[in-house]
């Protein structure tokens, strides 16, 4: 991409979007436009945190990796998201993985010029943090999830989730949900195992819960699932 491009792209993220031209230009001067191929790794864990990154195509797999090389999802990126949102204010190094689950183009933008104009531009410092307080209102809930609730319960809200996040709105209310993310990527993000989301997802289709069409795609009233947490 050039400058140009990395300006429209950057432009639609809410984090920029009230910027004006002069603001916008100071963070496209020091981004810079890649791409990663699928299956490869943009950062590893513990590598040295040094850039801040803005998807503008394909999607992204951010886990981390315990002692026993136990994966843990923490999250999939798509299109319009931006990560590691701790790299605005962490040292050291990135607290986990990023792998390229299809075709990337991303913007980078390196941490430490970010910074300086985070100091010279205060009402985007504002907006970083509003971000970040999404997130951590995200990972508050998520955490109450796995304490709150049991198995099944965090199942359901995972795909409520992932329904919101990832799915598409069908012309009756539904959500297709595709099949991006196999059994053993749902246990790793919520930290069970693959055969108690295989059984849990075989009732919830055999309670008519859920629906799956020829391609494997799950299919679901959100309302519904809702109704299961009462």
């Amino acid at each position: 991409m050039d400058k140009n491009e990395v300006r429209s792209v950057l432009s639609k993220f809410s984090l920029f979007r009230d910027l004006d031209d002069y603001e916008l230009d100071k963070i496209v001067d020091i981004s810079i436009s890649r791409e990663w191929k699928k299956n490869s790794h943009i950062f590893m864990q513990g590598d040295p945190l040094e850039n801040v990154y803005f998807i503008h195509e394909g999607k992204v797999k951010i886990y981390k990796s315990d002692a026993n090389g136990r994966e843990q999802i923490v999250a999939i990126l798509k299109k319009g998201e931006m990560f590691p949102h701790v790299g605005f204010f962490r040292k050291g190094g990135y607290p986990g993985f990023s792998e390229v689950l299809e075709q990337a183009s991303l913007v980078v933008v390196p941490i430490s010029q970010f910074e300086k104009v985070l100091v010279d531009n205060p009402h985007l410092s504002i907006k970083v943090f509003k971000v970040l307080g999404e997130k951590i209102v995200d990972l508050q809930e998520r955490l109450e999830a796995q304490i709150l609730n049991n198995t099944y319960e965090q199942i359901i809200k995972l795909l409520i989730r992932l329904g919101e996040l990832h799915g598409e709105k069908q012309e009756d209310g539904k959500v297709l949900l595709k099949v991006d993310f196999t059994n053993k990527d749902l246990a790793n993000m919520i930290g069970t195992t693959r055969e108690t989301v295989s059984r849990t997802l075989t009732k919830m289709k055999k309670d008519e819960l859920i629906l799956t069409d020829s391609n494997g795609n799950m299919i679901f009233d959100t309302d519904i699932l809702m109704d299961e947490l009462v």
